[in-house]
Formats: C-alpha cells, structure tokens, sequence
C-alpha cells in the first residue's frame, strides 16, 4: 500500500512548500505537485497522481480546496480513485477520509445532494425550455434555408434533381436537403 500526496497552489507567488511539509509529515510516499489554478479542468500532476495510484492506495491532501473547487469535481475525483480501488483522506478536513466507514458516508451523503442539485438543475432548464416554446420561442440551431429555399429545394428534388447538386447551389451538406419535408 502506498500513500500518494498531491499538493497545489494557484499562482506562483504561493508556496507549495508547507502543503509539502505536512504531507511528509504524516508519511506520504510520494507528492505530485503543481502551480495551477484549481478552476482548470485540465491538472497534468493530478491526473498522474491518480493514474499512479493502486487497489489499497490512498491519495492524501491537506485539505480538500487543493483537490476540488466544487463539489461535483470532488465527487468525479473520489469516484476516479474508487474505480482503482483507492483511498482519498484529507489531513485538514478529517471527515473526507473513505478509508473510514464515516468517511465513506459523509462522501455518499455528499453524492447524493450533488445528485439532487442536477436533477433540480435539470428539471428548472426543461421547465424554461417549455414556457420559452409556449412563447413561441425557436430553440436549437438557426435553419441553414429560409422557408423559400427549402420550398424550393423540395420541388427541385421532387422534378429529379441530384440532390448534391442542389445542395451545393445552396452551399450546405446533401443531408440538409435530404432531410427536408
């Protein structure tokens, strides 16, 4: 079993040093470390820390805003370790430890709330979308035809026209005009 640490800092005018320090202190093998902003998706040194971790491992932080910046990519992390079969504990933040069965509850109760928040979340988005249509509201794409075009295009297709042909005199996709009706 190995204990992988990760320590981050924003910008370079912080220091990773004492995250290093107390990583060390409570016996992490290894640390990847990085100087990024916590909002960017894109972590190189995080990613190889869970790509380095193992069935038994545990990944160690010294607290959980060096790890995650919402609750959702927390949740996407945890989920990643689990499906190695690794651990997560965070040193500052003693109930965010799934090597523990408290932990493990205080991280599914966590799920669960980010769950019911997307489901929320996407119950009030179709609920807009529906009074936006009842409005009279076009959602989607702009048509690449007008009404006239396609009108046009249809009776062109209809008298026997290559319906390539067609579609380049109105510089869009052969599909576009196959799909009219």
């Amino acid at each position: 079993m190995a204990v992988i640490g990760y320590a981050r800092v924003s910008t370079d005018g912080q220091s990773i040093d004492a995250q290093v320090a107390e990583l060390s202190a409570a016996g992490v093998d290894r640390i990847y470390r990085e100087k990024v902003s916590g909002a960017k998706a894109d972590r190189a040194e995080l990613k190889r820390a869970i790509a380095a971790v193992r069935g038994g491992d545990i990944l160690v932080v010294t607290r959980l805003d060096r790890l995650a910046r919402s609750t959702r990519d927390l949740l996407n992390v945890l989920a990643a370790l689990s499906d190695q079969g690794a651990g997560f504990r965070s040193l500052r933040d003693t109930w965010a430890d799934t090597t523990t069965a408290h932990g493990r509850l205080m991280v599914t109760i966590l799920a669960g709330l980010a769950e019911f928040e997307r489901e929320l979340i996407l119950a009030r988005t179709g609920e807009g979308r529906e009074r936006a249509k009842e409005r009279g509201v076009r959602l989607g794409r702009k048509p690449k035809l007008t009404a006239h075009q396609r009108r046009e295009a249809i009776a062109r297709r209809e008298a026997g026209e290559s319906v390539c042909e067609i579609a380049r005199s109105y510089a869009v996709h052969h599909t576009t005009i196959c799909r009219l009706r």
